[in-house]
């Protein structure tokens, strides 16, 4: 009986820490993502006013979407919501 109940233990310690590992990286993931949109608007809400200021009409605007697409791919999510406004002021 006491071998059993030392392989629980063990067993039950080994499924705590792959669970701590797995929330620990899941975590990350999430708090990556929201940094990146959270960068992302900043960077569309900077650009709109610099391309303003220069009389250029090619704004994107801030929404769930480009939130969504910086939060996703960064900063070349953010080039690509510009370069897909800037192809549909041509």
């Amino acid at each position: 009986m006491e071998k059993q109940t030392g392989i629980l233990i063990i067993v039950g310690a080994c499924l705590l820490v792959l669970f701590m590992v797995t929330v620990k990286q899941k975590t990350e993931l999430f708090l990556n993502f929201c940094l990146r949109a959270v960068m992302g608007g900043i960077a569309i809400y900077g650009i709109n006013l610099a391309l303003e200021g220069f009389g250029i009409p090619c704004a994107v605007g801030i929404n769930l979407l480009s939130l969504l697409t910086s939060g996703t791919f960064g900063f070349s999510g953010v080039s690509l919501l510009y370069a897909v406004a800037a192809f549909a002021f041509l």
